[in-house]
């Protein structure tokens, strides 16, 4: 599970013989952060959705990092100020064999760590909306969580509710120093990969949920066509035995903002796809992103035991030996 900080720290001084950064919070500190509770037992926070206020005041009491996961473009046009920027979080494609688990590892602790980003802040990823960026701050949330952070967060309504609630943006490249991450063993309780998918596939009672577009879904493109090209892949389709429920409708608009439904909403939803709370669940979409949006509006809802399987349809339908499913439309 997610480590403490306390046990966050002790890898940390094992592997390098010394403590994290102590972080230097202003005189307002206090003030800010009694209005933000972000402590769990063992310090690690069980808070993951922040609105804008709470994200701002952990951000003034320097108790917060914010990590935009766009496009580098979109990034200098306007952030939150003191945010980095991370476009690997949504860019980088990835494989969940023994070997594509260990670059996925090395690649994003370069970018984690080169940005400045540690365990002794709590930190907070958005995008434009929840759905702008095809879930890449939950992605984000996902990818550092297997590295066993133990206070992460998503900015609620992302960047377009920050500026509608009045918080001013930065133009000017954040600074930041690079970090030194404790390089433990990826989490496995919350991924899934290539095997155990093919594992389900003999054992029904681990469901499978596509979450990708209905074009996707139905065979008529192999990805994304916002992203990548119809063909990107060499095959289109879908896992067999596999519900279907598009990740868009795990949100709705509220107030003018895109955020994830209420618990009973996306459990009601869910029980139209025969899932419940207690099932054994493995949510996939092109290349992880669309599911660890899933994943976490199920996580939020209360369900137990879901697992994202972060290779996807991209790792999937290049293996000729797996098999896949399609529907050919009439007329």
């Amino acid at each position: 599970g997610y480590l403490s900080v306390e046990a966050f720290s002790k890898a940390f001084r094992k592997e390098f013989g010394t403590s994290p950064r102590a972080v230097r919070r202003r005189d307002s500190a206090a003030d800010a952060l009694s209005h933000v509770s972000v402590g769990g037992s063992g310090g690690v926070s069980s808070k993951i959705m922040y609105s804008p206020l709470e994200a701002n005041q952990l951000r003034l009491a320097d108790a917060a990092l914010l990590v935009d996961v766009r496009d580098v473009e979109r990034y200098q046009r306007g952030h939150i100020y003191g945010a980095v920027n991370v476009p690997e979080v949504f860019s980088l494609l990835s494989m969940t064999t023994a070997e594509g688990l260990k670059d996925m590892q090395a690649r994003l602790y370069e970018q984690f760590a080169d940005k400045g980003i540690s365990p002794d802040k709590t930190i907070i990823f958005y995008e434009d909306n929840l759905a702008s960026c095809y879930g890449a701050s939950c992605r984000g949330y996902f990818q550092l969580s297997l590295f066993g952070h133990p206070n992460l967060g998503v900015l609620d309504g992302g960047l377009e509710r920050w500026q509608r609630e009045g918080y001013p943006l930065d133009d000017q490249p954040a600074l930041s120093c690079r970090s030194v991450l404790p390089n433990l063993p990826l989490r496995r309780d919350e991924l899934a990969t290539v095997d155990d998918v093919v594992h389900a596939l003999d054992h029904p009672d681990i469901k499978l949920l596509d979450n990708r577009d209905k074009e996707e879904w139905l065979g008529i493109t192999s990805s994304p066509t916002e992203y990548y090209a119809d063909d990107f892949l060499p095959r289109k389709g879908r896992i067999p035995g596999a519900r279907w429920i598009e990740w868009r409708n795990f949100m709705e608009n509220t107030d003018g903002s895109i955020r994830f439904k209420d618990a009973d909403q996306i459990r009601a939803l869910c029980a139209q796809a025969g899932l419940y709370p207690d099932d054994d669940i493995i949510v996939y979409c092109f290349k992880g992103a669309r599911s660890s949006n899933t994943w976490l509006a199920m996580k939020l809802a209360g369900f137990k035991h879901v697992r994202n399987y972060y290779g996807s349809w991209n790792e999937w339908a290049r293996n000729a030996a797996l098999p896949a499913m399609s529907v050919r439309l009439l007329g």
